[in-house]
């Protein structure tokens, strides 16, 4: 999964706002309904907005030296930041920004058509940095440090963001100056460097398509205009409502677990955690500070007990694939699928000190509900027959009719495939799972079943238990093969520097990135592993510090990775499943074409001006390494004894690579589809309910596991409904077409021709990892490639071919 800057990007995706709106998944707040524009009022004199400038400048002078929200200079200072310290910083710069960019607009009117891009794009940039850095600051603390101070903050402050994004977006004065721009390239000769006029020109492009998306062709104090805004304030009150909600309702479920037969034969490591997972639950309910030291200090029997089982991540994923008790599973599945639903919203609303009044409930269907109607109702106003129709508009993909095609043609190669996979792992059930399993007593396997079932069989085919890879992915050596990687196919050197910026948990790493030829430092990362139930998001993701940009003058593009995974448990280090490993190349993916660039036009540098169907290529890309030998020996020893992984299990790693591949594609395929069809076809104002549509797109691409009566999926579903893949989640299959193909490049030289594969790498440094959004993606993938992306190598990597 990627995020980027996590601030506002399906509200403020015009990249001239490219400073606090470049995300990918999107927990943004906002106030109910307004019945006022927020639509700029120009001030009538460019001199008074100057005064006023100098006035909003010195309070910023004045409280920089003490607030570090203000410190935009440099990486964050998070020792020192508080949530008590947004507010005041979100005042001071939205003062400045407001008077800087109304005597901008009166300075633009002035010259109309001599406008020239520094003058626009470049002095935008500069003028949205302060904000871009706090509020990326208090988003970023949001996902991975969650509090009820700091959303309170955030809530408060949301409204007023989300009214200043509009101004920009929807000013007449700088649509006009950038069309003058871009008239004005049509009609003389470019002085400039090829690929720096090509940034200036996807950068202005991007920023009209952009701003009319955003309502910038809404007539000034019309009922659209005012409509239109007010929906953008309320949409993004429910989008970080509805991942509020999810966040509680994960964190308030929890089952304890006595009987050591409910969880005979789970992996050791699985016992662990839930054995220290309850032992911090009974520390966090003692009464008193000597009951929790006393418990604190207490020895935990990770074989005898008691065992908390929860939904974030490792511990729920632990609990579907081994343990044994079908009612404890059905008890783990029915949670998760049920988070933030009816079931749980009166529990959630009894831990309410106070409610506001028009503010989302706990019960995220109502959420949804009013999320489609107001998203159908906007891509009215702009024109479009469905909010479908408004999101490709800005992808590769040419129409909703083109992904269908593409997916069916997936979905024929893959149902046949997910069907046997789902068969063979019921016969097996039947076979030794006793009387519970038998035709008279099931008539076929239950969602809590299948994840258990499939394990079981893959071990049998391929004699390999994932607790038995476990010991051979500690963290630590595993970041040393991936970096290995890239400096064997890149060229560049990844040196830990762990004290040279300051960091919001001890778990947080630090690390620095530099050009093996030159010595160049090239970007740094922070990189958060683990999974922290308490205040932290889960999933993973890549977010945007700070961007390369010239305007800005910086040289240094700076990337938070983070994600969910194993933590340490004990004296033992952190000991990665493999996917939780393949999560880890992923991310890292998305880094790499961040830190990378040598884009330095800020709106298109790194991941920014990418089209969102074509963003998950690289990150994709890296996984298919996890599979590669030399890489996997850099990083595959034991933990303990350092041996490396032995030659036979890793043959046996590479055999199930494409093991349940075929429900894994119709899995995606469904997620896919059913979005788009949310987001197209679906009447939100009709009889047909949303769970309706679940069913009904099951019944298309997985038809052999269709939902139980309590799905609640969609619920969860914070891609969609609280992220920026809003008719936007089939981009992961769009974009694996190109990153398997793209691979396939690699495959075609040998992978065991190490001078090969160094050629073809630094030609993908070059091309997928440098261009940014400077080119556009079908172009990038031309100069890699040579010609376009096919589907053939997808479905051999998957063995659907």
């Amino acid at each position: 999964m990627k995020i980027l800057s996590v601030a506002l990007a399906t509200l403020l995706s015009a990249p001239q706002i490219r400073a606090f709106s470049s995300a990918a998944i999107i927990r943004s707040s906002s106030s109910s309904t307004s019945y006022l524009s927020p639509s700029v009022q120009s001030c009538s004199s460019s001199s008074t907005a100057r005064k006023m400038s100098a006035v909003a400048e010195d309070s910023i002078v004045a409280d920089a030296a003490t607030n570090p929200l203000l410190q935009s200079d440099d990486l964050p200072k998070f020792s020192a930041i508080e949530p008590s310290q947004l507010t005041p910083a979100m005042q001071s710069i939205l003062e400045k920004l407001e008077s800087d960019f109304a005597a901008m607009e009166s300075k633009l009117a002035e010259s109309k058509e001599s406008a020239t891009f520094d003058e626009v794009l470049p002095a935008l940039e500069k003028m949205q940095h302060p904000l871009g850095f706090a509020w990326g600051i208090a988003s970023h603390l949001n996902g991975v440090k969650n509090s009820d101070e700091l959303r309170s903050a955030y809530e408060e402050n949301q409204p007023n963001i989300v009214k200043t994004s509009m101004k920009f977006s929807q000013s007449k004065p700088v649509y006009d100056a950038l069309t003058a721009v871009q008239k004005g390239w049509e009609s003389e000769e470019s002085k400039d460097d090829d690929f720096v006029m090509l940034q200036k020109q996807r950068a202005v492009a991007n920023s009209l398509r952009s701003m009319t998306l955003q309502g910038v062709g809404l007539e000034e104090g019309s009922p659209e205009q005012i409509r239109f805004n007010e929906i953008k304030l309320r949409s993004a009150e429910l989008s970080t409502a509805f991942s509020n909600n999810v966040l509680d309702a994960t964190k308030l479920f929890g089952l304890t677990v006595t009987d050591p037969k409910s969880v005979e034969g789970v992996p050791d490591s699985a016992l662990a955690m839930w054995a220290q997972a309850h032992q911090q639950q009974m520390i966090k309910e003692a009464s008193d500070e000597d009951e929790k030291k006393k418990l604190g200090e207490a020895e935990v029997d990770p074989k005898a007990g008691p065992w908390r089982i929860t939904l974030d991540g490792p511990s729920y994923i632990a609990a579907m694939q081994h343990v044994p008790d079908r009612d404890i599973r059905k008890q783990v599945y029915i949670g998760y699928l049920t988070r933030a639903s009816e079931f749980t919203a009166e529990k959630l609303e009894s831990k309410e000190t106070e409610k506001k009044e028009g503010a989302p409930g706990k019960d995220n269907v109502p959420i949804i509900n009013e999320m489609l109607k107001l998203r159908k109702e906007v891509s009215g106003l702009l024109g479009f027959n469905n909010y479908a129709e408004q999101s490709l508009a800005s992808k590769m993909a040419p129409d909703v009719q083109s992904i269908a095609d593409l997916s069916n043609l997936i979905l024929e190669k893959a149902l046949p495939a997910a069907e046997k996979e789902l068969a063979a792992a019921t016969a097996l059930a039947r076979e030794v799972g006793g009387d519970e399993y038998s035709e008279s007593n099931l008539e076929k396997l239950m969602p809590w079943d299948s994840s258990f079932w499939v394990e079981r069989l893959k071990e049998n085919m391929f004699d390999l238990k994932e607790e038995e890879l476990r010991p051979y992915f500690a963290l630590d050596a595993v970041l040393d093969g991936m970096f290995g990687l890239v400096d064997r196919i890149f060229g560049v050197e990844v040196r830990e520097a762990n004290g040279k910026a300051e960091v919001w948990n001890p778990d947080v790493k630090f690390f620095e990135i530099y050009d093996k030829e030159s010595g160049e430092h090239m970007a740094s990362f922070f990189l958060d592993p683990y999974s922290r139930p308490a205040d932290k998001r889960g999933g993973a993701w890549m977010a945007d510090c700070r961007g390369k940009s010239s305007a800005l003058g910086i040289d240094v593009p700076v990337a938070y990775l983070t994600c969910n995974g194993s933590p340490p448990v004990g004296e033992k280090p952190s000991l990665m499943t493999f996917r939780e490993v393949e999560t880890l190349f992923h991310e890292f993916g998305h880094g790499l074409q961040h830190m990378l660039t040598r884009a330095t036009i800020g709106d298109v540098a790194g991941i920014n001006g990418v089209e969102w169907d074509a963003v998950e290529l690289p990150s994709q890309f890296m996984e298919n390494w996890c599979y590669d030998k030399p890489t996997v020996d850099g990083f595959a020893k034991h933990y303990e004894t350092g041996e490396p992984l032995p030659e036979e299990m890793f043959k046996k790693l590479n055999d199930q690579k494409t093991f349940g591949a075929g429900m894994m594609a119709c899995r995606q395929l469904l997620f896919g589809m059913m979005d788009l069809e949310l987001h197209s076809n679906y009447d939100p104002n009709g009889e047909e309910t949303i769970f309706d549509v679940q069913r009904r797109m099951a019944s298309i691409y997985t038809p052999y596991a269709k939902p139980v009566e309590e799905d609640r999926f969609l619920c969860g579903f914070s891609h969609i409904f609280a992220g920026g893949y809003s008719a936007g989640y089939y981009s992961y299959k769009w974009a694996e077409v190109m990153s398997a193909d793209a691979f396939g490049a690699f495959e075609e030289v040998g992978l065991d021709n190490e001078e090969g594969v160094r050629e073809v790498g630094r030609k993908f440094r070059e091309t997928v990892l440098s261009l940014g959004g400077g080119v556009s993606p079908s172009e990038v993938f031309e100069q890699f490639r040579g010609r376009g992306p096919s589907p053939e190598a997808l479905l051999r990597h998957n063995g659907l071919a």
